[in-house]
């Protein structure tokens, strides 16, 4: 990820600007910073998500969001958008605007080749500065396999590693579970080099 430009801009211009961007961008204190497009995988993933999450909770004082809500980091004056967050009761906005939100329990990413070193170090440590931040999945969209970070204190969490199609993974902060044959369902990996190849036969004689 490259920022754009070399002069620093408020978080007010970078709110004024992305109101009439035709593409997403990120806010790191100060740098306005294009975000990578998504993909087929990433949108299935996602969306598979929000909506066991939706129904899971239709009856529960929790909410989800999807892609299009920002989250502000206050703390490391960043902007951005999780492809999916949970909150506890009622969100809360940042003067009032209901695109900006800052209390999420659960965040979620799913993983792409250009950012997934960042959604692992940097923005993890951003969003570990968030006081109701507990628990943090990364979803990869290349195989079956999903990363979860459960922070029971502020130096202090577990983590745990799915990847097998009849494993469920369990949230820690909120009462869900999902099985990763749920959680893939209609995403179709590219065959790998080997089952590409023709099996070799010897030649006719």
């Amino acid at each position: 990820m490259q920022a754009t430009q070399t002069r620093d801009y408020t978080p007010e211009e970078y709110l004024a600007l992305e109101a009439f961007s035709e593409y997403k961008s990120e806010y790191i204190d100060g740098q306005i910073i294009p975000m990578a497009g998504g993909t087929v995988h990433h949108n299935k993933l996602a969306g598979n998500l929000y909506a066991a999450l939706n129904f899971a909770f239709r009856q529960q004082d929790y909410q989800v969001f999807i892609g299009d809500v920002r989250l502000w980091i206050p703390e490391m004056r960043i902007f951005t958008y999780p492809d999916v967050m949970v909150i506890t009761g009622e969100p809360e906005y940042v003067n009032n605007r209901t695109d900006i939100i800052v209390n999420p329990v659960v965040i979620i990413e799913v993983l792409s080749k250009s950012t997934q070193a960042y959604d692992r170090g940097g923005k993890l440590n951003a969003y570990r500065t968030i006081p109701t931040f507990q628990e943090y999945l990364l979803v990869d969209q290349t195989r079956i396999n999903v990363e979860q970070s459960y922070m029971t204190s502020q130096k202090q969490g577990w983590f745990r590693e799915y990847d097998e199609e009849d494993e469920a993974i369990a949230l820690a902060s909120v009462p869900f579970q999902i099985s990763l044959n749920d959680l893939y369902s209609k995403v179709k990996f590219e065959p790998t080099t080997e089952e590409e190849l023709p099996t070799s036969e010897a030649p006719n004689e």
